[in-house]
């Protein structure tokens, strides 16, 4: 019955393929969607938008054209048409009458009742400039410092999803690209910036991150951004860049500042080369904002800790999320950050040197003050940004 109640719901979108595929990105970029997906069920084409990094369902698409829409995408993304039986994945430009191009990125994968594909909406003018990532205004003039090094290996780190790219595009914003030689290597390009020279790596080639590293320093660079370390040889070289003279800036995929030097030292990467050229580490997560629309005030039930500390005593204020039109009914709209900035010092790289282990950076950390992630989301939460629920769900 459910199924037939969804099937019934009207359709914005009409029932000619170029019309609905143009309609619905217009829609998900006007949304702020990151990601669109189509999943065939067996009675009706669902779609999905991932809007501020959650799956909202939006109205379906009519059985009859939905297999017309698939085969639009391919088309568009130079797939191969008839091949439903693999994976595929591609690129395309669509400016679906919005007066900008949209690039997108399809990926397309067979399941039992068809093809479901996913569109990641590249949207080059959603570039976040530096004071809005997030940062309070001690750790934004810290890093806006590091940022400002002639020289130096400055690494962000999260889960995926947590904004780390987006984040190294606002540092480059940063930068005088007009007197600095700023070259990236990425897989993908994310957002095309033409003020630098922008690379996409090509496994299939040879173009890997290392290879791609090795020919970025023969093109005189000042500053690099390599899109992530994935092993050892990319990070000595990106490493050893960093000693010679050039910043560079990259991302590593672990939880928190203490596991990225870790991580780093595991490698077998000479210590001395990481604690050289280390200059600071970012760990970042990506917390919704409470609609200012429908959020609600309200006693905190109980106390909140990190670690043996409690962070929030109960009957603090805090915001619950309520859900209205404005906020697709979530109770949130929008993101920010949250962050974690070590910055090294002399005691920190003779650690480093010392292999030590990871309690011993933690117990650094304490004696510095440098706050967790989840005591700077509860910092948020206490000023109204965000809710404790979310804070807990990114930083578990």
């Amino acid at each position: 019955m459910a199924d037939q109640e969804q099937q019934l719901t009207p359709t914005p979108y009409g029932n000619d393929a170029v019309t609905i595929l143009d309609d619905m990105i217009r829609r998900a970029a006007n949304i702020g969607a990151s990601d669109i997906h189509l999943e065939p069920k067996r009675d009706r084409m669902q779609v999905r938008f991932r809007i501020d990094g959650t799956m909202v369902e939006q109205p379906q698409i009519p059985l009859e054209v939905a297999g017309q829409v698939v085969s639009r995408i391919k088309v568009l993304a130079r797939m191969d048409i008839s091949e439903r039986r693999i994976p595929q994945d591609g690129q395309f430009t669509l400016e679906a009458g919005l007066g900008y191009l949209i690039n997108l990125r399809a990926a397309s994968f067979p399941c039992t009742q068809g093809e479901k594909v996913v569109l990641r909406l590249l949207l080059g003018q959603n570039l976040i400039a530096f004071e809005k990532l997030g940062f309070d205004k001690d750790t934004m003039d810290r890093v806006r410092e590091m940022i400002g090094r002639p020289q130096g290996f400055l690494v962000t780190c999260g889960p995926t999803g947590s904004g780390k790219t987006s984040t190294l595009y606002a540092f480059l914003q940063l930068l005088d690209t007009a007197r600095v030689n700023v070259v990236t290597l990425e897989d993908p390009i994310e957002v095309e910036m033409y003020t630098i020279t922008q690379g996409q790596t090509n496994p299939r080639t040879g173009f890997t991150f290392a290879a791609g590293l090795r020919s970025i320093l023969r093109q005189d660079p000042d500053v690099i951004l390599v899109g992530e370390i994935r092993d050892a040889e990319t990070a000595g070289i990106a490493l050893q860049a960093a000693l010679t003279g050039h910043l560079v800036l990259s991302t590593l995929h672990t939880s928190d500042v203490v596991e990225t030097i870790v991580r780093l030292v595991d490698l077998g990467i000479e210590p001395w080369i990481i604690a050289n050229a280390l200059t600071g580490v970012l760990a970042q997560r990506l917390v919704r904002v409470a609609c200012q629309h429908c959020k609600e005030t309200v006693p905190l039930e109980a106390d909140l800790w990190d670690g043996d500390e409690v962070l929030l005593t109960a009957g603090s204020p805090v915001q619950k999320p309520k859900g209205c039109a404005r906020c697709h009914r979530t109770g949130y709209r929008g993101r920010t950050g949250i962050y974690q900035v070590l910055e090294l010092d002399d005691e920190l790289r003779d650690l480093i040197k010392g292999k030590a282990t990871a309690p011993e950076y933690r117990e650094a950390l304490r004696v510095r003050r440098i706050p967790s992630l989840r005591r700077v989301g509860f910092a948020k939460v206490l000023s109204g940004i965000t809710t404790v629920e979310e804070v807990i769900r990114v930083t578990t």
